[in-house]
């Protein structure tokens, strides 16, 4: 559960847990483990049994195999025939080539959802933007990690583009393990949390050249923290 500081009554993000009888079981285990692989708490290069993991989430093996397809197709994890499936290795060369597609894909959604955002979408970037204002360097990595979710998914629903959303649901994932891999030594959760908070205000302003422009010095931070990585 969210601290009663950091949500203050407003719209709580998205957890693992969370009974929603819209989302499915495939989508329920996708949901817990992209988690658990992007906190790490399944490491890189980690072997994975559809079996282990159906008892931890207490669901059937069909759903697991659903969701570690999808986590495959997102590249994080590697399905390998009659070997069994990993967590896949983060690499730093392979993160800035990432981020090279993310740059693009992120200034367009950011322009296309300030331009084309719904007055209910709008309040909840602003509501994004003042949750995340309030995190500090203290804040658990999932709390944020759970905003900044919101954040993108709200990014395409208001898009309105499936094929941009689509692009970025492949590149996300990857990107905010990277992050929580390296940022206590290289980067500020406050920093970063201000930033993806900023365009959250600017596409819910609708300036859609503003809202690029947030999108592209969040990304000039990101790709800066990346390359500090290998320093």
């Amino acid at each position: 559960m969210l601290r009663k500081h950091h949500v203050h009554k407003r719209q709580k993000p998205f957890a693992a847990d969370d009974d929603d009888s819209n989302i499915s079981l495939a989508d329920h285990a996708y949901r817990a483990l992209e988690e658990m692989i992007v906190t790490l708490r399944l490491q890189p290069g980690a072997a994975l049994s559809e079996q282990t993991l159906a008892g931890q989430l207490s669901m059937g093996r069909t759903p697991i195999r659903e969701a570690l397809r999808r986590l495959e197709r997102e590249g994080l994890v590697l399905i390998l025939p009659r070997r069994g499936v990993l967590v896949s290795e983060l690499n730093v060369h392979k993160q800035l080539s990432l981020l090279e597609m993310r740059r693009e894909t992120e200034r367009l959604l950011a322009r296309l959802s300030a331009e084309r955002a719904s007055p209910e979408q709008r309040k909840e970037f602003a509501n994004i933007g003042s949750n995340l204002r309030q995190l500090t360097e203290d804040t658990d990595e999932t709390i944020f990690g759970r905003w900044d979710n919101r954040l993108t998914e709200l990014e395409y629903e208001a898009s309105q583009n499936e094929f941009a959303a689509k692009s970025m649901a492949l590149l996300h994932g990857l990107s905010r393990r990277f992050w929580v891999k390296y940022h206590r030594r290289h980067a500020s959760l406050v920093d970063t949390a201000v930033l993806h908070a900023n365009l959250a205000e600017q596409i819910c302003r609708g300036n859609a050249k503003s809202a690029a422009a947030a999108s592209d010095k969040l990304l000039d931070y990101i790709e800066e923290f990346t390359r500090n990585t290998v320093v």
